[in-house]
């Protein structure tokens, strides 16, 4: 089916009327018969058993907690795939389920069909500012973004963003990786109305591409890879729009009401998390072979990808959540300067839950 092109503005409207509905979820899909990384490798004790709790085990919650994660190597991937949750809420039944982009992941939050979820900042600043005000905050950075989301085109003779104008560029709508594309547009003098741009979830990109329905795509492995193995080349990346000034993430967010009737599986979910973190920053063989086996990757290119990004931990994102509310203030004051936002709330502080990072920071 060929391409079609839409406006920012108008998958916002799309979003926002879904969200008003409370209508379910579209692209939310259950994972959980895939394989983990022992299973893969032959250990069939792991078949049905959960991983080592690598924290204080809690008892307590016996409630249901619905997890939403990204095709991205984190370590979100190595909590789901070691089953650390599972271990350490053994009395809790774990949902993981999978999005494609921030903005479905922003229509699961509106409807009600999620307790925690993976976002990139640019969704999660839509998400606590005006017309969303969503109840959801910020309870752990799962890394930052360079490299790992980058420009890349098949359209002969580009060597920069301006070269793309008249171009057709797909991208993500509402995604970290849209953000930095109209940053960068915005840096190179150019706006949206220069470019076709087309909303495009990751895993369609491929096709399209071979197609020759799409000249460029700004997104991340592991369809960065697979689109410069068809002979992609390079066009910019987030790291070079964060140092003009628009730094992109990738980040926890939690509801509100969950957050407050469960502040202890806060603190264990960050604990966990913590604890996959130190893994993933070392390139430990066994996180690698979990978010290989999660990306359905081999470990080597997993490598690569982690080369893409800056992994903080608890300690570390202690000292980053203070940077935070003033990126979400320059953010929204982009988006809504790109029609995305109606609003830029006068302090983005209370859009933050640091209890937990600062008790598993000690």
């Amino acid at each position: 089916m060929p391409v079609s092109s839409k406006s920012s503005n108008a998958w916002l409207r799309k979003a926002l009327s879904v969200i008003a509905a409370g209508a379910a979820v579209l692209s939310l899909t259950a994972c959980g018969g895939m394989k983990t990384a022992d299973q893969v490798a032959g250990n069939t004790d792991a078949s049905s058993a959960n991983g080592t709790c690598p924290t204080d085990v809690n008892n307590d919650f016996t409630g249901i907690v619905r997890v939403g994660w990204q095709a991205i190597p984190n370590a979100d991937l190595v909590v789901k795939d070691q089953k650390l949750l599972e271990s350490c809420l053994p009395k809790a039944t774990i949902k993981w389920s999978q999005f494609n982009s921030g903005a479905d992941v922003l229509q699961a939050f509106g409807a009600k069909s999620l307790d925690i979820a993976l976002l990139g900042s640019s969704p999660s600043v839509k998400a606590v500012s005006g017309p969303l005000n969503l109840p959801v905050q910020v309870v752990w950075i799962n890394d930052v973004i360079g490299e790992a989301e980058s420009l890349v085109t098949q359209a002969q003779g580009v060597s920069s963003i301006k070269d793309l104008k008249g171009k057709t560029i797909a991208v993500p709508f509402g995604s970290t990786s849209h953000f930095s594309l109209l940053s960068a547009l915005s840096e190179a003098g150019l706006t949206e109305s220069d470019v076709k741009l087309v909303n495009l979830d990751p895993d369609k990109m491929p096709a399209a591409w071979e197609r020759k329905e799409i000249d460029a795509a700004w997104v991340w492995d592991p369809v960065l890879s697979q689109l410069k193995e068809k002979g992609g080349t390079t066009v910019t990346s987030s790291a070079e729009t964060a140092k003009t000034g628009a730094p992109t993430y990738d980040l926890e967010l939690a509801d509100s009401t969950f957050i407050k009737d469960n502040p202890a599986v806060l603190d264990t979910w960050t604990a966990v998390e913590n604890h996959a973190v130190q893994q993933v920053k070392k390139a430990d063989d066994k996180a690698v072979d979990s978010i290989a086996v999660q990306l359905n990757v081999k470990p080597d290119q997993v490598r690569q990808q982690l080369k893409g990004y800056t992994y903080l931990d608890a300690a570390e994102q202690a000292k980053a959540f203070d940077d935070l509310p003033g990126v979400f203030s320059k953010t929204a004051e982009f988006l809504k300067s790109q029609g995305g936002l109606d609003t830029v709330a006068s302090s983005y502080d209370s859009a933050l839950y640091t209890d937990a990072i600062q008790k598993a920071s000690k």
